[in-house]
């Protein structure tokens, strides 16, 4: 299934519209090209709804907001809902400042996305209203585990039921979830946290994901963090003494490059609850 997933982004290559952080801007084409897909970069007022409108879908990240982003987001969101094209939504560091909180409430209230990723403060912070980060992590107090894994997929399949949206929540381990349906995957490895960005290239790559799959939504969110976290493991077969995080951010996006569908197929670690 997952090869399929992968086959399909390699085969179409998707025009991906990024409306995404600066801090990680570059590291986010760089692993939408490495996937088989195509990045656009463009925040603009006044382009973003051409540059939607010649792209599949829309991967909108509020990592380093400012007023005219906001307005761009908006703008682009609603061009994309209107033309039928996916959205993704990364409510980066949702909890960790009014500003962040209410524009991520309001993108959910103006845009209809189709995913919405982002760790578990995040994801609790757009679904309760308010909540808390250590900056733009997770708090570690709500930290998805084995011992509170049931109660973190009902939570998560009760947002995506309210919302009619495939949640994506991703850390130790990753719950991709739609109403009914949950995947619990544990691919990946903790040094991925010692990288600026991972999750920024993982929402780029999902948005690709999603636009080649567009009936199967779930299931290539699902591929999309299953394939950054294997692209992880690999990453890290690879380092050698000396290397650091750095190097380990290219070797990431060298394995996403060379991912294969069999490695993806044989390397995924996940259940479905």
């Amino acid at each position: 299934m997952f090869s399929k997933i992968l086959s399909n982004v390699q085969n179409t290559c998707p025009l991906v519209h990024n409306i995404t952080n600066y801090v990680t801007v570059n590291d986010v084409a760089n692993i939408i090209l490495a996937c088989g897909a195509s990045p656009i970069m463009s925040d603009d007022i006044q382009e973003v709804e051409e540059i939607t409108s010649i792209c599949g879908g829309l991967n909108i990240n509020i990592g380093t907001l400012n007023e005219r982003t906001i307005r761009s987001m908006l703008k682009a969101g609603k061009k994309a809902n209107e033309l039928g094209h996916k959205v993704l939504l990364d409510p980066v560091g949702a909890g960790a400042s009014a500003l962040r909180t209410n524009t991520a409430i309001d993108l959910l209230k103006n845009v209809k996305f189709d995913v919405i990723r982002g760790n578990i403060s995040e994801i609790k912070t757009l679904a309760l209203g308010s909540g808390s980060t250590k900056g733009v992590d997770a708090d570690v107090q709500d930290a998805v585990s084995d011992a509170n894994l049931a109660k973190s997929i009902a939570f998560v399949k009760e947002f995506a039921q309210k919302t009619g949206a495939v949640i994506a929540v991703t850390g130790a381990i990753d719950l991709v979830a739609d109403g009914s349906k949950c995947y619990v995957i544990r691919n990946g490895r903790a040094e991925m946290g010692k990288i600026t960005g991972t999750g920024c290239q993982l929402s780029g790559l999902m948005t690709a994901f999603i636009i080649a799959n567009p009936d199967n939504v779930l299931e290539a969110a699902a591929a999309a963090v299953c394939e950054m976290g294997l692209a992880g493991e690999i990453g890290w077969k690879h380092m050698a003494e000396g290397d650091g995080n750095s190097t380990y951010r290219n070797r990431i996006i060298d394995a996403v490059f060379n991912m294969t569908g069999k490695a993806l197929e044989d390397g995924a670690k996940f259940e479905i609850k």
